[in-house]
């Protein structure tokens, strides 16, 4: 079969791979449908994740059709339509059962990898290094999906391949940093990017009964995007003080809750962008954390900052003293999708949640790299290149 290959640092190829088949009790092998890029894809490309292999199949966003169950499937037959969550969750395990599943204890095969960098392991991921499991991704024509009967998820009749496809990961993320993040009805919200994981925070505030949600970003058609399709206010911080908008917009108190959506490669104006690029480039550090930082300092006193950019290591002038001394919660998490993925596909079947306009590029598996580079240089509007393995 046909799969995109991580070859090196900023080197992808579409080539022939063995075809997965059945190899555990609870595996299902999925046609894929569709499959999308994510910003977390990106660190895999500059190579700031580590336990990258020349040949790993990446990507972790899909959908399919289910053409071969394993014995101890039974939720799930040959010919459904499912939305797959890109972490694994064995659905036994106390993570899993507590609702923690990007935890899980049993389904991440290379736990010693993340214990070291860590102290503990995560669940197993998609396309996402040796490090997360070393798992095949979900960039080829068909991927086997362990623990099928918990990761994947009928998709509503009437729901559309592009808008379920966010579904598996973009939608989940956006809402648990809303949800998790602590949203009531009467707070004002601040997110940092509008990316599709940020428009996804925004509207689950919005739908959490968020009564102000300001998104910020730099790039023109990201904000425009934004404010007509997720409708809420935006913010461009090249063009504006944030931290000095945001406490206008709040009589001086700030946000409630401030949810990070950038990640470890987080662009900033002035010296300090500077000063994190040098030393990420150089691996003296591994995050550029300028949005988290400014999160913080943007929060209100006794405010919630959920962090939902990925994040591997290390990062340089943390502000510590502004968290503990403003009495901030500061949550983070990898995306515990198996909570989420059924009532989002029930919201977008119902009309309240809008996905498939983040599908902004749709092409072929073989033109895959070009879409990346779409995606990575922000090239042509791109928010998501979503590839269709069947042409």
């Amino acid at each position: 079969m046909k799969a995109l290959c991580w070859q090196g640092v900023n080197d992808l190829s579409v080539e022939e791979v063995p075809d997965p088949g059945i190899r555990n009790r609870q595996d299902a092998v999925v046609k894929v449908l569709a499959s999308t890029t994510c910003g977390s894809d990106l660190h895999l490309l500059g190579g700031y994740i580590p336990a990258m292999r020349a040949g790993d199949v990446i990507g972790h966003e899909f959908l399919g059709e289910i053409v071969e169950v394993g014995p101890d499937v039974s939720r799930h037959k040959v010919g459904d339509r499912v939305v797959v969550c890109s972490f694994i969750g064995c659905g036994r395990c106390w993570y899993c059962e507590n609702d923690l599943w990007s935890l899980c204890d049993n389904s991440n095969t290379n736990p010693g990898i993340a214990q070291a960098m860590w102290g503990y392991e995560t669940g197993g991921v998609f396309g996402y290094s040796h490090a997360m499991g070393g798992f095949r991704g979900a960039h080829a024509e068909y991927v086997r999906v362990p623990y099928a009967d918990q990761g994947a998820f009928p998709v509503p009749e009437g729901v559309d391949d592009a808008s379920a496809v966010f579904a598996s990961d973009a939608a989940p993320t956006g809402w648990m940093g809303a949800d998790l993040g602590g949203v009531k009805p009467g707070d004002t919200v601040a997110v940092w990017g509008c990316g599709a994981v940020g428009q996804m925070a925004a509207r689950a505030a919005m739908l959490l009964g968020a009564e102000r949600v300001v998104a910020i970003d730099r790039l023109p058609e990201r904000l425009d995007m934004t404010r007509r399709r997720i409708g809420c206010e935006t913010l461009d911080y090249t063009a504006t003080d944030v931290g000095a908008e945001l406490r206008e917009l709040t009589g001086g108190r700030g946000p409630d809750v401030c949810i990070e959506a950038v990640g470890m490669e987080a662009h900033d104006t002035g010296p300090q962008h500077w000063y994190d690029k040098a030393k990420q480039m150089t691996r003296l550090q591994t995050e550029r954390p300028a949005a988290v930082r400014e999160a913080i300092h943007a929060c209100r006193k006794g405010g919630s900052v959920f962090v939902l950019g990925v994040y591997a290591g290390l990062a340089d002038k943390f502000p510590l003293g502004a968290m503990m001394n403003k009495g901030l919660t500061l949550r983070g998490a990898q995306m515990h999708g198996h909570r989420y993925i059924p009532m989002l596909l029930d919201r977008i079947a119902k009309g309240e949640l809008s996905t498939g306009h983040l599908a902004t590029h749709t092409m072929p598996l073989d033109e895959a790299p070009k879409g990346y580079d779409l995606f990575k240089n922000k090239k042509d509007g791109c928010v998501r290149a979503v590839f269709r393995p069947a042409g």
